[in-house]
């Protein structure tokens, strides 16, 4: 019996050695978040998608711009034409001519109801809306980023934690089965302790399955595998002081709002747009032409024509269209603010929610810590008192498996807590390269837009396509 117990003492020890390691040395890490966040910003493929959409947008300015510039239009026409003239005194002429005429206009708009200031107006407006939405998206891959990135680091903790208990588990049925050889047990022990292997080694195979579901979002949203991943830690020094901090900031500073208020302007335009169809316009055009025409019979072989002539149209009536046109932007104008308002709404709820989940993640991760401490605690006291005989291996089992649970709700806890904290940086519309200070260049819409404003002419972009 002195032989089993001193054999029970020294599996108790490494029982507890075991216990304790269940998360890896951050000694050995590399990769930080703000890094694999870079990685995200400069190559995930949904942002460089949003950002190409926005520098499709930023040519509806030259566009809307064009309608100030003339119009030159250049023509020229050539052919054959065979001729066969019946004279008055019976006789036939016939000639084979080569008419050819080329000629150039230019249109000028003087005014046309002031549709072209106010398409610039709301190309203008498009852009800035664009421009918020790009961030939001931004906001949105760097969220999924910090999701993907504390996910990984979670499993593999986890992981860790589910070996070193199939390892407790493994040595725990080989001393049950001894000491059941040995008589010192009962059949029902053995099989206890078989039982909660099977169960740890299912345990195990779930944890390696979440960590290689996390490791390919990890891929996806960064752009590359996970190697080795440091510890991640909150944004607490830039998230706001109160509750209601962070729901006025929201409300004024997300970019879902911000792109929202843009496209009320936007629709406000367009009923101007709509409007001045109602209105007179005026144009000035100039052309001038060339005709060569070898007819025998004409008085003229070559004709050259310039001329220059101001047209001025007022509408009249229309059938209703402009009328219908108005009023449908009118429509759209009232709903636009109502989307505003419903934003707005969303907005502060996101704020107030992303708030209550930080404030609480912080409390969730000091409660699993005691709990973690506690637990560990209660599993020195059953090794102790299983070695004096007070305990059975059962106890120990229990004991294990409350210290194992109670690890894996603190590695969730400090995973959510990370992530409660990004989320409330970016309910406030902060979650960005500036405020993060990461070590990239950040991403400048209005670099393109000044390149294609006045554009004039030109086929290739400013990246050379």
């Amino acid at each position: 019996m002195m032989r089993h117990r001193s054999g029970v003492v020294s599996v108790f020890a490494t029982w507890a050695a075991l216990a304790l390691s269940c998360v890896p040395s951050s000694q050995a890490w590399a990769e930080a978040l703000p890094e694999a966040l870079a990685k995200a910003y400069q190559t995930n493929p949904q942002l460089n998608a949003e950002r190409a959409r926005q520098r499709a947008t930023d040519e509806n300015v030259p566009q809307a711009l064009a309608g100030y510039r003339p119009q030159i239009v250049a023509s020229l026409s050539a052919g054959l034409q065979s001729v066969r003239n019946l004279l008055p005194d019976n006789t036939i002429q016939t000639a084979n001519l080569k008419p050819w005429i080329v000629g150039v206009t230019v249109t000028q708009t003087l005014f046309n109801g002031f549709r072209t200031a106010n398409s610039v107006r709301a190309a203008e407006l498009q852009v800035q809306s664009g421009r918020e939405a790009l961030r939001n998206v931004g906001q949105g891959v760097l969220l999924d980023a910090v999701t993907a990135y504390t996910n990984v680091l979670a499993n593999q903790s986890l992981v860790e934690a589910q070996r070193s208990n199939v390892a407790f588990l493994r040595e725990t049925l080989a001393v049950t089965q001894r000491r059941l050889n040995a008589g010192d047990v009962t059949p029902t022990d053995s099989a206890q302790a078989e039982a909660r292997l099977n169960r740890g080694l299912a345990d195990l195979n779930a944890a390696e399955v979440a960590l290689a579901v996390s490791q390919a979002t990890y891929a996806q949203v960064i752009g590359n595998a996970p190697s080795q991943l440091r510890p991640a830690e909150a944004v607490d020094r830039y998230l706001p002081k109160s509750r209601e901090d962070a729901q006025t900031m929201a409300i004024r500073q997300h970019p879902a709002v911000m792109a929202a208020s843009f496209d009320v302007d936007f629709a406000s335009t367009n009923i101007r747009i709509a409007e001045g169809t109602l209105l007179p316009s005026a144009t000035i055009q100039g052309s001038a032409s060339k005709s060569r025409n070898n007819d025998p019979t004409l008085g003229t072989f070559a004709e050259d024509q310039a001329s220059i002539v101001a047209n001025v149209t007022a509408p009249i009536y229309d059938g209703g269209q402009a009328a219908a046109q108005t009023r449908q932007a009118k429509e759209i104008t009232a709903q636009s603010r109502l989307v505003l308002d419903q934003i707005r709404n969303q907005a502060r709820a996101a704020a107030t929610s992303a708030w209550v989940a930080n404030e609480g993640a912080k409390v969730t991760v000091s409660a699993s810590e005691s709990e973690v401490k506690a637990a560990t605690v209660a599993l020195q006291g059953v090794q102790r008192e299983a070695a004096g005989g007070q305990r059975t291996t059962v106890d120990v089992l229990n004991s294990q498996a409350d210290l194992i649970l109670a690890k894996a709700r603190l590695i969730g806890a400090q995973r959510d807590r990370v992530i409660a904290s990004y989320t409330l940086l970016s309910a406030i519309g902060h979650l960005d390269v500036k405020t993060l200070n990461l070590n990239t260049p950040d991403y400048l819409p209005e670099v393109h837009y000044h390149q294609v404003r006045d554009a004039w002419h030109g086929l290739r972009t400013p990246s050379g396509q």
